[in-house]
């Protein structure tokens, strides 16, 4: 009688085993429909919650190498004391700043936090060109030698080894989300892996008896940021007026 009466309601009645269930609609039904529908609507936020994902493993990630360089840089400031090298963990405490803006727009996943935190990233390897330029005019104007030569070249070593890993991780996982803030950061440590590179370099040619090279070399490096700097302004633009 309930099932009669049901049906009279305009409800539609679905047997499964010796389980009746009611479905209270009028008009065709379709499980296959329906679950098409509610698995599209899952893969877009699947799709978005892991380029999320991908993206702040790979900032965490980078941020983790470089903070381990960093650690082992100040254990060789610590035995070696050298002002330089201090100068140089000021910078790369600094730089690693740049994963907070671009962590919080993975976390939004808002493309417009995205972009502001690339022309972030941008800004400081500009900072970082006028930093480096700065400095090499400033040795060139007033020569002096490095203290501890081979501790600032272990250190150069650390830090070429550390960031060049890190714009390793940033740029093959922004390439793979299409990000461009995140592929602006990676260019941002390589242009530090570069700056590291040249700590060794400067290191060698005072060690051979040549000081002047630790400024020319200083000011070379200074013109390859500037151009990363150029190139990484041209990937977050680009990808705004796409």
């Amino acid at each position: 009688m309930h099932d009669v009466a049901y049906e009279a309601l305009g409800g539609d009645l679905h047997r499964h085993g010796a389980i009746t269930h009611s479905h209270p609609h009028q008009g065709e039904h379709s499980h296959d429909r329906q679950h098409h529908d509610h698995g599209h609507s899952h893969g877009l936020v699947d799709d978005s919650i892991k380029r999320s994902r991908e993206g702040l493993r790979a900032v965490f990630v980078s941020f983790g190498v470089l903070a381990l360089a960093a650690i082992a840089q100040t254990i060789v400031f610590i035995a070696s004391g050298s002002v330089a090298l201090l100068a140089d963990l000021i910078h790369n405490f600094g730089d690693a700043l740049t994963a907070v803006p671009l962590a919080i727009a993975f976390i939004l996943r808002s493309e417009r936090a995205e972009r502001l935190a690339g022309l972030f990233v941008v800004a400081a390897i500009f900072i970082s060109a006028c930093v480096a330029g700065l400095e090499a005019v400033d040795r060139l104007i007033h020569p002096a030698a490095p203290s501890h030569v081979w501790a600032l070249a272990a250190a150069g070593l650390i830090g070429y080894l550390g960031n060049e890993i890190a714009a390793l991780v940033r740029t093959r996982a922004g390439r793979r989300i299409d990000s461009p803030a995140l592929i602006a950061d990676g260019n941002h440590a390589r242009a530090d892996a570069y700056v590291s590179l040249a700590v060794i370099a400067s290191a060698v040619a005072v060690a051979i008896g040549a000081p002047i090279a630790d400024a020319l070399i200083g000011l070379a490096i200074t013109l390859v940021i500037l151009r990363i700097t150029w190139q990484s302004w041209r990937t977050v633009r680009g990808h705004e007026h796409h």
